[in-house]
């Protein structure tokens, strides 16, 4: 049996390093436009607006069934096909649209039932006082809608980050994409694969770190 080349492992990770930038500005752009989408959807479904209503459960039923990487595939090779100017579309905008629309239906669930966890009667309440619907979702429906959906919104950004992963399936120079081309060129696949798998490991502890900091800072309020 082969032993493990410990010390080639080691000098992998600044080469890999050098590409976690892409990966981690995919991972948080996605994020970004994939809590828009899913505010407004979670929104549309929780407040059951006529024809709207429909559209958004055909969406998330949809992108929640069809595999990531079917979905880049989609984006970035079938669109162009349907619609010719969208053949200037770069490899990483099609990562940061797919990767964003399939966590936006995740995230859409996750926001309904964190806007269903808070109780119908503080709306109505706020209603009562002369507060329009909007300003009683903004200051007493959101605040703690979002701190009860800090969890699982947290597992849906892990699950993100290492989705970034398959980016280099259409082309985009990531962190795994390196590592691949790395062991091809050494035929050190363990240790090549292992080194990046162990970069994923401490993004996801660093940002585990920061989630619950986060939320014991926004829970303050609701202790005794």
């Amino acid at each position: 049996m082969n032993k493990i080349d410990w010390q080639y492992m080691l000098t992998v990770f600044p080469t890999l390093i050098q590409y976690l930038p892409i990966t981690i500005f995919m991972a948080i752009v996605s994020m970004v436009f994939a809590i828009i989408i899913g505010v407004v959807f979670a929104l549309i479904t929780k407040n059951r607006i006529p024809v709207l209503y429909q559209f958004a459960k055909l969406y998330i039923s949809f992108f929640r069934a069809v595999p990531t990487l079917v979905q880049l595939f989609l984006i970035y090779f079938g669109l162009p096909q349907l619609f010719p100017a969208m053949t200037s579309m770069d490899a990483l905008t099609a990562v940061i649209i797919g990767l964003s629309i399939k966590n936006s239906a995740y995230l859409a669930e996750i926001f309904r039932a964190a806007l269903n966890s808070v109780d119908e009667g503080q709306l109505e309440a706020c209603l009562s006082v002369g507060m329009t619907r909007w300003q009683s979702y903004v200051r007493i429906i959101f605040p703690q809608a979002v701190r009860n959906a800090i969890p699982a919104t947290g597992n849906t950004f892990i699950g993100l980050l290492k989705e970034t992963s398959l980016a280099f399936t259409i082309g985009v120079a990531e962190m795994f994409a390196q590592g691949k081309m790395i062991a091809s060129a050494n035929y050190k696949y363990f240790e090549t694969y292992l080194a990046v798998g162990i970069v994923y490991w401490v993004l996801t502890i660093i940002y585990s770190f920061l989630q619950d900091v986060f939320e014991r800072k926004i829970s303050k309020p609701y202790r005794n």
